[in-house]
């Protein structure tokens, strides 16, 4: 029997503190998909929702950022690699915006792929969203005449030994360099960007750390033609930055050691409250503004 009112099929409703939750309504709950008692089943994009270990890696601000900044520099992309793709957040969250697209995720820890195709599946997304296991790294997981106009990436920045190591391993290894570094990202992404394809990163923003990002590109024949960095609580310094690369062979002469800096990205203001344009970028991916 159908229910009266279609807001009852949905889980969590049909509205968020006032905000009408937008884009498709998923399969899962209909289909039976469901979190085993280590796990929630969270909300992501609009009705999306995604499952997370409770005492594993759980998805970050991080994720957020990039998804949007990519699909916002590149929203005409008909194919996305997604590197290190974890339990499918930043995928995920891009394949709600780019509804026509088809994603490639590569994850190598086992725990995290299976989670990230139960919520594949969970959102209806399996005829379009592949989850492959492996490292990018090694040859087999991508074939190398695998072509994307977009390819998305959240790097560990810590090098191993030199920070304190979680007690879950799927944590340290979204943390550490255990499977590679930027520098692994960035030849990962000039191998498998399409003609004119953009690349998009994000990493932290203070200034040996972003050296890396640019080492890291121009040694895979990459350059870094935007930048911005994000600011968590107004007037302290930036922590990360997004940052958008494009093969060097693709861009004019003047354009290939040219860096657009575009003005920083505020997360909340003074006083804790969501800044204005941010609650925007959250609800243009389909999260609540508040």
């Amino acid at each position: 029997m159908l229910p009266s009112n279609p807001s009852d099929a949905i889980p969590g409703g049909s509205h968020f503190k006032g905000w009408a939750k937008p884009g498709p309504v998923p399969p899962g709950a209909s289909i039976g998909i469901t979190a085993a008692e280590v796990e929630s089943l969270d909300a992501l994009s609009g009705h999306f929702r995604i499952l997370q270990l409770r005492d594993g890696h759980r998805f970050s601000t991080d994720d957020l950022l990039v998804a949007w900044y990519g699909t916002q520099c590149c929203p005409s992309a008909s194919s996305a690699l997604d590197l290190g793709g974890g339990i499918g957040t930043v995928g995920m969250i891009a394949a709600w915006r780019l509804q026509g697209a088809r994603f490639v995720a590569v994850e190598a820890q086992p725990e995290s792929v299976a989670l990230a195709r139960r919520s594949a599946q969970y959102n209806g997304l399996e005829s379009r969203y592949e989850v492959r296991e492996g490292d990018f790294r090694r040859t087999g997981v991508l074939d190398p005449l695998e072509r994307f106009d977009l390819v998305l990436g959240s790097p560990p920045y810590v090098p191993p030994g030199s920070g304190v190591l979680w007690d879950h391993p799927q944590k340290i290894a979204c943390r550490f360099e255990i499977r590679g570094d930027v520098t692994d990202y960035c030849a990962a992404g000039s191998r498998h960007l399409a003609s004119g394809g953009f690349m998009a990163l994000v990493f932290p923003w203070a200034p040996d750390q972003r050296r890396r990002v640019e080492e890291g590109a121009r040694a895979s024949g990459l350059s870094v033609v935007r930048q911005r960095p994000v600011v968590f609580r107004e007037g302290e310094p930036p922590l990360v930055g997004v940052f958008g690369l494009m093969r060097r062979d693709d861009l004019p002469e003047p354009f290939k050691d040219a860096t657009h800096e575009e003005p920083p990205l505020t997360i909340r203001l003074m006083d804790g409250s969501v800044h204005p344009e941010y609650s925007v970028v959250k609800m243009s991916i389909g999260f609540p503004p508040g």
